[in-house]
Parts: structure tokens; C-alpha cells; sequence
């Protein structure tokens, strides 16, 4: 449903408002959902009112008769519903958009029409049009007037050239155009107007751009619109990952006479594009050989000259500044050609194959996909658990309670412990990933004990780099629990809220902190007063390098070992990570040798064997699929109950609790409560109790 005019506009955005302050933080098409479901039923002439109410509390959940009230009178002042399958009543189907608040419609360009325009439905009950409504009709007429003569001299006035059109040309010119927008933001955008421009129907492309660009932006999107074709092509044969996709792009290109002709003109200017790209790499060794011999001031006095004679001259102003790159044997690098749009989400495999054992099954509005548990790989030849009295005695204090290592633990021990090699381990959640990091500091504090066993503390410092906050704040407590009491080392936070004195960095000989706080503390080369004495970085979850936050990873381990570079100062790092499938990659980042510091675990080496079920809905409607997802988590919770613990992520804190509320009522209403507690708890023996002592006391 759409309003067609302000007055249903706002009843349709009070209604959405209470259906709001019922469901909570839900995504915008669930309440757009809700809001059509309790319209239909609203609008039912063949229901009566208690019938609404029952239908109503089926879709939101109980509410009071006031609540009910409420909607109805919300409902009778939407009086341009249409329910589905019937025909609006007067009009075209055109109303006032939920996000830009009229319906934008351009003229297509192949359709045959004047300087016409989409007349936005309103009621105006009989009045005659008053100045500036007259005068903001004339610029509309004008502004569409203006669009159709683009369209029509598109291939007239240079338009957009195909060349000029690489793999992220539309993220550029959106950044561009919206000038101060996060380069995540602009990325998202992009990608969600490059989606709206591949839809077969141009008017509603067309709309649906103007809705994500906005009004502000409409010289843009008249740009884009009028492009739409070679942009949408010529992006994806940029785009594509090797040959073979390139050419079933341009077979299917070759099918569409329009498609075919952008085609043409990228193999027409490939030539002429290929004699500069020659023509550049000559200057550019010509002016390479000229730097050697002493003469680049003159040459590109040369250069700047010349530049105005021709084509080939403009392109020696890149081929100047290029030229001492080329000399040294260096290459250009195109970071933006290296971004991940998509962020931690990007998936570079092609396929995805599920493990040996492996079943779908198929439900009624839903799929689940289940994915058995890893059993435990057999002990190799010699392989054994290494044992907490087998360690150094100075050593041991670190594991107390403890027996012996576990397996992965036991087998990077030698490296850990014992050498002062850079380690990449990749292990599973619960792997004992700390205990790796324990291992490491270990051998740091082994190479700076005195003669008489004591540590020398002002000759190194250890740096502990966690993803989150919470996590440094644990990481603190855990060592300094079990290296304060036992050696005396003083462990502090470091972050963007504690801050250290120089005093306190002194007397700290483990520092923990975030990636972006150790990335502001390090980015002052000419200051040392922080990284002049660590001789061990540990960074946990650095498997986060394919993420949003992966740069700050990276200038980290960068920034470190430039330094080793120029102070000949060793630095050991150690990563941490969870399962990595281009762990070769990320080790040789970390400039660890695969044979000695690369480890990597698969998922049989979990402590607790973890079987997976991944559930798709396919159920199209929001807000059944809403209410279908609850009815799952329901269904899930319910086959563990009684048995062990379960944790449910939602997406928001007021869902947290509806989350809960709901899961409450509905074993309240099936009366499956008694489920949820063991037979043993205390809690179903303190209720038998109190059900025997009510009964007792009514009869």
C-alpha cells in the first residue's frame, strides 16, 4: 500500500507508529507488512468487529480494546487502500512514496511522447491552482523537458564514454556527487543503485534510483538513467573474474541489439587504447633512462612542453610522475580495484561444498540444511599430550589447576615455548587459543630471567591486541590472575577510555589494547615511548583482516615490521585466528615460516563437536516471515529444553526481551512450561510445592 494523498499519508504513518511500538526495532518492509495485513483485515466488509479484533491479535499479538479502537478509527481515515487484486478506483496507481513522498516517474527514452510528466494525485477539492502551485508545475513540465532532450542527444553531446567506465565507476561517481558520505556507505549505495539499474521494467528503475539517490541528487540520477546500458555492461565485464565469464558476458550481450552495440564500441576503442597504453610504457622507459642518467629535471621540463601538442603528450604528464617508480622496478597498484564491497561478507569462492553427511530437508515455508559434527582426528605416530610437570618449573606456576595441554596447545608447544619464531595459529573457537598466547609470553619472560630466577621487568614489553573492549577488559583480568600473582607483572587496558601515563607505561610490561587504539599510539614514528621495548605483539581474531576493520590490521603489522627493519630490534608476532582458508596468505603477511610457525586446525579439533543447522525461509511476505522465524526459534528452543543451556542472538536490545516475552506466552499457551526445567531442578520441585500448597489451601 501506498498513500495517494497527506492526509492518508499520515494516518498510514501513525498506523505504522503502533505497529512499531508492538513489534519494536524490526526491519522497515516487516512493519510495511504488518501495516498492509492489518489494512486488509481492516477494511474486510465481511468480517464484524470482534472478528477484526481476533484476526487483528493474530497478526500483533494481544492488545486491549482500546488498542483495537484505535486501528479502526487509523483505518476509516485511509480511505485509497486497495486490497489485492482489485483496481484502484480513478487513477493510474501512482501515490505518494514512503520515502521520497511523491512518485517520480521519467519518460523513457524509446517511448514516443512530448515534455510530458507523471501528474502527481492529489484532492483538491474543486480549487483552482494558486501561483506557485502553477509555477512549480511549470518547472516540473521544464525539468522533465530538459531530461528527454539529455536522453534524446545522449549519443550527440559525448555522454559517457565506455572506456571511461571501469569495475568501480559508479561507486566513484556516487561518492563524488554526495560529497562527505563514508566510504562504506557510498560502497552500499552503490551497490544497491547498480542492482536497480539491471531491472527489466524502466519505469520503475527509474523510480527506484531517484527513491536511493533522493531529489537532491537528480542531475545524477538523470546522468545514470541515461547511461543505464553501458553502465550496467560495461561494469560487469570489468567485474568479471576471468576470461570465461567475460565471454559468456559478451555472448549474452551479442543477444541484445542495444547490448551488442555498447559491445562494439569497446572493441572499436580497445585499438586506439592499446597504441596509448604502448605509446605510455615508451615515454616511461624513456624517461626512466633519462632519471638514471641524471637528466630528469630537463626531461620533464621537456615533458611539460610538449604536453599541449597532443594525445600522447597528455598522457606523458602520468608517465613523469610514474617514471622514478619504473626505474626502481616498482608497479602501480590499484587499491580501489582491491576493496571488498561486500566488507567481512565478501565470499571469493565460487562454490560452496557442504562436508560428507551433509542433508537438506524441506518444510513448509522453510528449508534447513544440517551439517553433522567432525569427529575427532586419531593421535598421529608419536603425538602425545604434553604435560603441565613436563614444562620448565619456572614455567608451570602460569597453568595452575591445570594437567596437561590439550592437543593443539601440545602441538605448538616447541614453537611457542621454545623458539622465537613469528606464529600464525589457526585453530576453532574453544581451541585454547589463550593458552598459545600464554606459551609465547612464557618464552619472552624466559629470555630476561636473571641468574638467581628473578625477571629483569624494564627490558621488555608484551602487547595483547583484542577486537572489542569487552574482550581486552578479560584478557586483563585472565593475565593478570595468572602472571601478576605468579611473577609479578603488571598488566593494564589500553584504550580509546584508559589511557596511560609514562610513569604507568614504565612500570607495564603487558600492555592490552585494540587495534585502533595501538594504530593512533604507533602512527607518531618519531615517537617511541610505547613500542621502543616491545619485543612480543600477540593479535587475537586477526582472521578480522577480511573486514571492515582489516586496514587497522594492517598498518599494525606493517608499521611493526618497518620498524624491526630500521632499528634491528626483534619484534616477535604471533596471530591468532579462527579457521582461515588463505592461512598461507595471512602467514606470509605475519613473515612466518610456513615449516616452522604456520599451524592451522580444522573443526575435529574442536573441544565440543559442533553440528550445524542453517535454516533459509522462503516464505516472500515480511511480516509472515517474521512471524514465521519466531515460530522456528520456538520450535528450536523447545527440542532443547530440559535437556542443556541455549542462546538466541537477535538484532537489537527491544527484541531481546520481545524475543523472550514471546517464547513465555507461547509455552504458556501450549502448556509446554514444565518442559523447560529438568527433573532434578530446584525450580520444579519449589513449584510442585507451591501448586500442592494452592490446591491444599482451596479445597
Amino acid at each position: 500500500y501506498r498513500p495517494r494523498t497527506k492526509e492518508t499519508r499520515a494516518a498510514y504513518e501513525a498506523l505504522l507508529n503502533t505497529i512499531h511500538a508492538t513489534f519494536g526495532d524490526q526491519p522497515a518492509d516487516v512493519l510495511r507488512g504488518a501495516a498492509d495485513e492489518v489494512l486488509a483485515v481492516l477494511k474486510n466488509q465481511h468480517m464484524t468487529d470482534p472478528e477484526r479484533q481476533k484476526e487483528c491479535e493474530s497478526l500483533l499479538g494481544s492488545f486491549s480494546n482500546e488498542r483495537f479502537a484505535e486501528l479502526v478509527a487509523i483505518g476509516k481515515l485511509i480511505n485509497d487502500f486497495v486490497g489485492e487484486g482489485e483496481v484502484v478506483p480513478g487513477g493510474d496507481g501512482e501515490g505518494i512514496d514512503e520515502d521520497i513522498g511523491v512518485a517520480v516517474e521519467f519518460e523513457d527514452e524509446e517511448e514516443e511522447g512530448d515534455d510530458e510528466v507523471d501528474e502527481i494525485a492529489e484532492s483538491d477539492d474543486g480549487e483552482e491552482e494558486s501561483d506557485e502551485e502553477a509555477a512549480a508545475k511549470e518547472r516540473a513540465l521544464q525539468g522533465a523537458a530538459d531530461m528527454d532532450a539529455d536522453a534524446d542527444g545522449a549519443g550527440d553531446d559525448g555522454g559517457l564514454k565506455v572506456q571511461e567506465i571501469d569495475a568501480y565507476w559508479l561507486q566513484r561517481r556516487i561518492s563524488t556527487s554526495l560529497g562527505g558520505m563514508e566510504a562504506a556507505a557510498a560502497q552500499r549505495l552503490a551497490q544497491e543503485v547498480f542492482e536497480a539499474l539491471q531491472g527489466d521494467d524502466a519505469s520503475a528503475v527509474e523510480t527506484r534510483v531517484v527513491q536511493l539517490l533522493g531529489l537532491d541528487h537528480f542531475d545524477l540520477a538523470k546522468e545514470l538513467l541515461r547511461n543505464r546500458l553501458k553502465i550496467v555492461w560495461v561494469s560487469k565485464l570489468r567485474q568479471a573474474q576471468d576470461e570465461a565469464e567475460t565471454a559468456a558476458i559478451e555472448d549474452q550481450m551479442r543477444q541484445d541489439p542495444a547490448a551488442a552495440a555498447i559491445l562494439a564500441e569497446l572493441h572499436a576503442t580497445r585499438t586506439s587504447a592499446r597504441d596509448r597504453q604502448t605509446a605510455m610504457e615508451r615515454s616511461i622507459r624513456e624517461e626512466a633512462r633519462r632519471l638514471r642518467q641524471g637528466e630528469g629535471a630537463a626531461a620533464a621540463g621537456d615533458e611539460a612542453g610538449a604536453a599541449a601538442a597532443g594525445e600522447e603528450g597528455r598522457t606523458r604528464g602520468g608517465a613523469a610522475a610514474a617514471a622514478a617508480g619504473a626505474a626502481a622496478g616498482r608497479s602501480v597498484i590499484d587499491l580501489d580495484g582491491l576493496v571488498f564491497t561486500q566488507g567481512g561478507h565478501f565470499m571469493s569462492n565460487k562454490g560452496c561444498t557442504l562436508p560428507p553427511g551433509s542433508y537438506r530437508t524441506t518444510k513448509k515455508g522453510y528449508e534447513e540444511v544440517h551439517v553433522p559434527a567432525l569427529k575427532p582426528k586419531p593421535y598421529a605416530d608419536g603425538e602425545k599430550l604434553v604435560a603441565i610437570s613436563d614444562l620448565p618449573d619456572w614455567a608451570q606456576p602460569a597453568f595452575g589447576g591445570m594437567q596437561s595441554l590439550n592437543r593443539v596447545q601440545s602441538r605448538v608447544c616447541d614453537t611457542a615455548l621454545y623458539s622465537s619464531e613469528n606464529m600464525l595459529v589457526c585453530a576453532p573457537t574453544g581451541a585454547g587459543k589463550t593458552n598459545v598466547a600464554m606459551l609465547c609470553i612464557l618464552h619472552e619472560l624466559g629470555l630476561h630471567r636473571r641468574a638467581d630466577g628473578s625477571i629483569d621487568m624494564a627490558s621488555f614489553k608484551v602487547v595483547y591486541v583484542a577486537p572489542m573492549k569487552a574482550l581486552v577488559a578479560e584478557m586483563v583480568g585472565n593475565f593478570t590472575k595468572r602472571l601478576g600473582e605468579a611473577y609479578g607483572l603488571q598488566v593494564r587496558e589500553l584504550t580509546g577510555d584508559v589511557n596511560l601515563t609514562k610513569q604507568e607505561i614504565e612500570e607495564t610490561q603487558i600492555i592490552v589494547t585494540t587495534p585502533e587504539k595501538w594504530d593512533i599510539i604507533t602512527r607518531k614514528s618519531d615517537d617511541r615511548t610505547y613500542t621502543q621495548l616491545v619485543r612480543l605483539m600477540i593479535i587475537d581474531e586477526i582472521h578480522l583482516l577480511h573486514d571492515t576493520r582489516g586496514p587497522v590490521l594492517e598498518s599494525i603489522v606493517a608499521r611493526t615490521i618497518r620498524q624491526i627493519e630500521s632499528t634491528q630490534e626483534m619484534t616477535r608476532i604471533v596471530g591468532l585466528s579462527a579457521t582461515l582458508p588463505n592461512y598461507d596468505d595471512v602467514g606470509t603477511f605475519l613473515r612466518v615460516k610456513p615449516t616452522k610457525g604456520l599451524f592451522y586446525f580444522d573443526n575435529s579439533y574442536r573441544p565440543c563437536p559442533l553440528a550445524q543447522q542453517y535454516i533459509g525461509i522462503t516464505i516472500k511476505k515480511p511480516l509472515q516471515r517474521f512471524q514465521l522465524m519466531n515460530e522456528i526459534c520456538y520450535n528450536k528452543v523447545l527440542d532443547c529444553a530440559g535437556k542443556h543451556q541455549v542462546l538466541i542472538f537477535v538484532h537489537s536490545r527491544k527484541e531481546t526481551a520481545k524475543t523472550a516475552l514471546y517464547l513465555k506466552q507461547t509455552a504458556l499457551d501450549n502448556d509446554h512450561l514444565a518442559k523447560f526445567m529438568r527433573d532434578d531442578s530446584a525450580s520444579r520441585e519449589i513449584l510442585q510445592v507451591r501448586t500442592a500448597s494452592a490446591a491444599g489451601s482451596g479445597s
